[in-house]
């Protein structure tokens, strides 16, 4: 989740970088592909944390009801 949000930081600065201090018409293409990388970088890390965590919650709440369950059936 880190690198998401580095990669967006860096990306959404590199934009801005690129639209104030670089002005040249050809120059853009090459910081916008590098901007749009960081940036899907970013959000792919963001989005992978996302689902592990999701997938961790459902995996330890399966588990609590399968120990609550033999709990209760050894009584």
């Amino acid at each position: 989740m880190l690198f998401g949000f580095t990669f967006i930081t860096t990306g959404i600065l590199l934009i801005l970088y690129a639209a104030f201090e670089r002005t040249r018409e050809e120059d853009w293409y090459f910081w916008g592909i590098v901007a749009s990388v960081l940036v899907n970088a970013g959000l792919y890390f963001l989005l992978t944390a996302f689902v592990h965590k999701v997938k961790s919650d459902l995996i330890r709440k399966q588990k609590s009801r399968e120990q609550q369950k033999t709990f209760t059936a050894d009584e």
